[in-house]
């Protein structure tokens, strides 16, 4: 399984609706893009406190890389892309190979 993770440090006084509509055109990504086993997302929930202002994040599950390299490039990805560098101040992509 690869988890493709992609957390949020959403832009300073983003109106909340924004970051819904983003929600839904990245969790329907999982019904257009073949090789999607599933999509997660949600708020950070950590106790810790290092999560240093990524305050949203979703997960995208594959069931290998070949998966993950099909979906990169696929237009519903790209289209999704502006949406959330348009939401966010920052994003951080980590893929994990398991």
């Amino acid at each position: 399984m690869l988890y493709h993770m992609v957390l949020l440090r959403p832009r300073a006084g983003i109106d909340p609706s924004e970051l819904d509509r983003l929600h839904a055109a990245v969790v329907g990504l999982g019904e257009r893009i073949p090789g999607i086993a599933g999509i997660s997302w949600g708020p950070n929930v950590s106790p810790e406190g290092l999560g240093q202002g990524y305050t949203v994040g979703f997960i995208v599950r594959f069931a290998d890389a070949a998966a993950r390299d099909a979906y990169l490039p696929h237009p519903d990805h790209v289209a999704v892309v502006p949406l959330v560098q348009a939401a966010a101040e920052s994003v951080l992509v980590f893929d994990l190979d398991e």
